[in-house]
């Protein structure tokens, strides 16, 4: 039934996005219950609802918004380009923003990663690193190389490419008939530590199953993926960076093609740029993966764009006067200027306001802020890298619908923050500062306390307080 517009207009924004909208990442069977923020304007970490009331974006809106919303400079970068061009096919056409943004990324990998393909979303990137790989070789005559190789619990996005690549089955299992079949190998996530193990031990130890696992089938392998010392969606797993290094050297050794997903861990978020910069040993030269996909921050939380940046013998593998030979991967908003332009002003923030050492102070704040969650017997795997946080309350604990409960919990204390399953987390945008740790911290905990002190075996009788007013 269409509603009238009278109708419309007496219902809240939240009532009409329920009736015509279906959201992401959510059983509309139950977003009856938990009616989603009607959000009407943003201003640096503070997103700000219809009603007025205020909440400090946690996880910078899904990862994205590196500076804050409502950013001036990138504001003004994007008004500057959309009285100049908005957008152009990149086939058989190029405008600056894009040859610009591939350059000063190509740089800041020491020219080792040379040519950029441009897409706009995360899962899009993966699928073309995954046809890249593939394609490659057999560009290269390798037919049989054709299988891929993921980590266990590792999440790369919800296209059908990427999805044969997750091992979240919430995601993916409805859908797995439909997948091609991919090797899983076991994670590196610090949190499997037997007794007496080190994050070290277990990089160590993972890194002998994908040995055992190349030795079997190389001939077979186009590629490994992985998200390079965190895993996001299987609730921030953190790994010793010495798996990055031994999976680079069985990549070469066995000739298989290393894919680094750092849609969500790039752009800063560990504390180098690219996470995988960690994998080298101090004091020793950088060593990089066969294709890097970005996205998310890339262009600040502005605009939809993703890209994947490859070798130069990947790129080569391409050249060829056959035009099948050629990696014939379009869409139509491919390297979108505005979106490419919101990008370089992301690269002029790091480059002008020292932005990875910035964090590292940063960071030190909001760390210290959150100790006492490191003595509270009711979580575990308290853990921090760069500019990301995130601890797991225990199962007896966090009960049903935890994550549900905190995050209902957490908008009456003008937060917006959403744990995944049990993991509590925060990614906050690039502006904490000495007020603002401390009072992050003492919301989060008390938006702990609050939640774990009610019934947590009956969700349905958890009543969050109420927000404050605006």
């Amino acid at each position: 039934m269409t509603a009238g517009t009278g109708d419309l207009a007496a219902a809240s924004l939240a009532q009409r996005s329920l009736a015509a909208v279906w959201h992401p990442c959510t059983q509309m069977q139950r977003a009856a219950s938990v009616p989603p923020l009607a959000i009407v304007r943003g201003e640096g970490a503070w997103l700000f609802d219809d009603a007025g009331r205020r909440y400090f974006d946690t996880s910078s809106s899904w990862w994205v918004n590196l500076f804050g919303h409502a950013d001036a400079r990138l504001n003004a970068a994007l008004k500057d380009q959309l009285d100049t061009l908005a957008h152009v096919m990149l086939a058989g056409c190029t405008h600056r923003p894009a040859v610009e943004l591939a350059e000063r990324l190509s740089a800041l990998t020491g020219g080792v990663l040379g040519h950029c393909f441009f897409a706009s979303d995360g899962a899009s990137a993966v699928e073309i690193a995954l046809k890249m790989s593939f394609h490659h070789w057999r560009n290269r005559g390798r037919l049989a190389k054709r299988e891929f190789v993921c980590l266990r619990r590792g999440y790369h996005g919800e296209t059908l490419g990427a999805l044969a690549v997750t091992d979240v089955a919430v995601f993916r299992d409805a859908y797995d008939p439909l997948l091609m079949r991919s090797h899983q190998v076991m994670s590196p996530d610090a949190r499997q530590a037997l007794p007496g193990e080190s994050s070290l031990d277990v990089a160590l130890r993972a890194a002998a199953e994908l040995q055992a696992l190349f030795a079997a089938r190389h001939e077979h392998i186009a590629a490994l993926i992985l998200e390079p010392l965190v895993q996001g969606a299987t609730g921030m797993a953190m790994h010793d960076p010495a798996y990055l290094r031994a999976a680079r050297a069985l990549c070469t050794q066995y000739d298989v093609l290393l894919i680094a997903d750092e849609i969500a861990v790039g752009c800063g978020r560990t504390g180098t740029f690219f996470a995988f910069e960690q994998a080298a040993l101090p004091g020793q030269p950088h060593i990089w993966p066969d294709l890097v996909c970005l996205s998310k921050g890339i262009s600040g939380g502005y605009l939809p764009l993703s890209l994947v940046l490859s070798s130069e013998q990947i790129y080569a593998s391409f050249l060829d006067d056959d035009v099948a030979r050629g990696f014939l991967h379009s869409h139509s908003y491919t390297g979108n200027a505005l979106a490419c332009r919101a990008a370089l002003a992301v690269l002029d923030r790091f480059a002008q306001d020292g932005v990875l050492a910035r964090n590292r102070e940063r960071a030190a704040g909001l760390t210290a802020a959150l100790a006492p969650l490191r003595l509270d017997a009711r979580i575990e795997h308290f853990r921090h890298i760069g500019m990301i946080w995130a601890f797991d309350v225990r199962e007896p604990f966090a009960g049903p619908r935890f994550a549900e409960r905190f995050h209902l919990a957490g908008r009456a204390r003008e937060l917006l923050i959403r744990p995944i399953g049990p993991t509590v987390y925060l990614m906050p945008p690039y502006l904490l500062d000495d007020t603002l740790s401390p009072w992050l911290a003492e919301r989060v905990l008390a938006t702990l306390d609050d939640v774990l002190s009610h019934a947590p075996n009956d969700p349905d009788a958890y009543r969050p307080p109420e927000p404050p007013t605006a």
